[in-house]
């Protein structure tokens, strides 16, 4: 009975404690406690407890009220910017990052019954991001190819696009995003071969400094056969029907 009681007093005094520390602080705690990474594209939903996202949402639209009376913004009487933190920092947590704080999407996986083991195409997939740098859109394009074997797994196609999306739902820059989706397909289907093609437009470079508008990015990862089969590799990019 003692033990109980101590038990819960201990419980008590562990909840009062809390009281008063943000939830960040808290998230933040049990990442560094697993060791685990937290970088703007890391994913890290096995931290956050259930309830704590709204508290984070709290949180986040009050730093950014700061922030907005820091721009000597009048909040109190300019309508336009009077519920603007809130906007913003739900923009950042539920949408445009929500990549960082929900787990990854479901992903139904198939066996190659019928051995199939010819080279498959998916895209163009509609991608959209943020740079890292200034949190600025990165909107752009993917192009996946895949070359399974008798034991890859077999996913629907949304899927690819789902998992795209999740990847880039982070701040990102756009080398690092493609290495996470191709790492993340290549788990998941495990195939002979995987490429990866990503076409985008940064507004960290068309909105402001120089202001180039038509500049793009393009990048690609090559896996397995793609990798060492310049002819496939040669046939995948081919492919491709992309328009400047």
């Amino acid at each position: 009975m003692l033990m109980k009681k101590d038990a819960q007093m201990t419980q008590a005094a562990s909840s009062t404690d809390d009281i008063g520390v943000p939830v960040s602080v808290k998230i933040r705690e049990r990442i560094k406690a697993a060791r685990h990474r937290f970088h703007s594209n890391d994913n890290i939903a096995e931290f956050i407890e259930p309830g704590e996202l709204e508290k984070l949402l709290d949180e986040v639209t009050e730093k950014m009220q700061g922030v907005l009376d820091s721009m000597v913004i009048d909040l109190e009487h300019d309508h336009n910017t009077g519920d603007t933190a809130r906007r913003v920092a739900k923009m950042y947590l539920k949408e445009v990052f929500n990549g960082r704080y929900v787990k990854s999407p479901a992903v139904t996986e198939f066996p190659n019954a019928e051995h199939l083991n010819e080279l498959m195409i998916v895209g163009p997939i509609t991608v959209r991001s943020a740079c890292s740098h200034h949190f600025c859109p990165v909107i752009g394009k993917i192009w996946i190819g895949v070359m399974p074997n008798e034991h890859t797994n077999v996913i629907g196609l949304s899927k690819y696009a789902r998992l795209a999306e999740w990847i880039m739902g982070r701040p990102q820059i756009q080398e690092e995003a493609v290495v996470q989706l191709a790492d993340l397909i290549q788990e998941k289907t495990q195939p002979d071969g995987l490429a990866i093609v990503m076409e985008a437009s940064h507004y960290c470079m068309a909105w402001r400094g120089v202001k180039d508008m038509d500049s793009k990015m393009i990048n690609s990862v090559m896996r397995g056969v793609f990798l060492k089969d310049s002819n496939l590799r040669r046939e995948f990019l081919s492919l491709i029907p992309r328009k400047n």
